[in-house]
């Protein structure tokens, strides 16, 4: 079972001055969760190399069992200091593809057309593709077999407005992930604010927030077995 896992590239939040990234804790669930399974991990992102970690998943408050161990496992932490690059990897070489969130994939896997292209390929094969929190945002251009957006009439969840209000950040990202995936014709469901909540619709997995990471693994998991 191999399974992809393609990280942002992206480290600006907006015109902050603030530094953003990939979220540690919807790295480090999926990760263990479908290793654990025995699937071989292979780890992209637009640039290759180290992708930049949120400085706030890296806060005390943020820290779970997963983040933890993350912490003490060099060879997890080397994987993640030398991801391949995106664009070099082909569809047919993987099982199912998995997408952490934090705030970057807003800006770069969003509008990514190796990363558009490899969600359309891997559909098209029949093979499975999860994503997390803001990582929903990678479906935006993404379209299905018919030409129409592929979310149209999937029931989808990811973050909520009220979530990115509550971060502050609603007049920073490129777009809110919950109104463009409704906005695409998603049939959009979710749960309170930080509750941990993954949908599944037929290949599509889409999980909430950063605590619905290891229920989006798990889903993928179904999928795949």
């Amino acid at each position: 079972m191999n399974i992809l896992m393609v990280l942002t590239s992206h480290d600006q939040l907006g015109n902050t001055g603030h530094k953003t990234g990939f979220w540690l804790e919807e790295f480090a669930a999926p990760y263990y969760a479908l290793k654990e399974a025995g699937a071989t991990l292979t780890l992209v992102s637009p640039l290759g190399g180290q992708p930049p970690l949120d400085p706030k998943s890296d806060a005390p408050e943020s820290q779970t069992p997963a983040t933890i161990r993350f912490k003490a496992d060099p060879e997890a932490q080397a994987a993640l200091a030398h991801t391949g690059k995106l664009a070099d990897v082909s569809a047919a070489d993987f099982d199912a593809v998995f997408y952490p969130g934090g705030h970057g994939p807003l800006w770069d896997l969003a509008e990514d057309r190796a990363s558009i292209a490899l969600i359309e390929a891997m559909l098209a094969a029949g093979k499975p593709v999860a994503a997390v929190c803001h990582a929903p945002g990678v479906l935006r251009h993404v379209k299905a077999a018919d030409g129409n957006p592929l979310v149209r009439g999937k029931q989808v969840t990811g973050f909520t407005n009220t979530e990115e209000e509550a971060v502050g950040l609603t007049k920073v990202v490129p777009f809110l992930v919950e109104d463009m995936l409704k906005e695409n014709g998603g049939i959009y469901s979710k749960l309170g604010d930080w509750q941990a909540y993954a949908v599944t619709d037929g290949l599509l997995v889409t999980g909430q927030n950063p605590a619905s990471s290891e229920a989006a693994a798990a889903a993928l998991l179904k999928l795949l077995a």
